[in-house]
C-alpha cells in the first residue's frame, strides 16, 4: 500500500496523522511541502482527489492570506492555486493520498478512511 503524506513536521495535526499511520504499520512517503512546494498542476490533482475547491484548501489565518488579499471572492481558482504554490504555508495540512483518493488530516483520524 503506497500512501503519501504532505507533511509539515512543525504542525501538531500533521505529526499526529503521521503517528496514527505508523501505529497501523504504514510508513508513508513524506512530502515536506514547505521545502518542495507542489506546482499548480500538482495542486489541481490533489484537489481533484480531495473533492475540494481551491478556496477550501486555503489557510485563512496565514499572513500571506491577508497580504495577498485572497479573501477577494473575484479571484480565479488559477490565481488561488498560484498563490498556494508560491506560498505553501497557505496550504491546509496534512494531506494524505492513496491512489486516486485523498483526505485532509483534520482530524488526523480522517486518514483511516484510506486504510479501509
Amino acid at each position: 500500500m503506497s500512501i503519501t503524506l504532505y507533511h509539515n513536521p512543525r504542525c501538531s495535526k500533521s505529526r499526529q496523522t503521521l503517528q496514527l499511520l505508523q501505529e497501523r504499520g504504514v510508513e508513508p512517503d513524506q512530502v515536506l511541502y514547505l521545502d518542495s512546494p507542489p506546482s499548480v498542476t500538482e495542486l489541481r490533482e490533489l484537489l481533484r482527489k480531495l473533492g475540494m475547491a481551491p478556496r477550501q484548501l486555503l489557510r485563512k489565518g496565514e499572513e500571506a492570506y491577508k497580504t495577498l488579499s485572497l479573501a477577494d471572492e473575484s479571484l480565479s481558482d488559477s490565481a488561488l492555486l498560484k498563490a498556494m504554490s508560491e506560498n505553501p504555508k497557505l496550504i491546509e495540512r496534512p494531506i494524505v493520498v492513496k491512489d486516486d483518493k485523498a483526505v485532509l488530516g483534520r482530524p488526523p483520524e480522517n486518514a483511516l478512511e484510506l486504510l479501509a
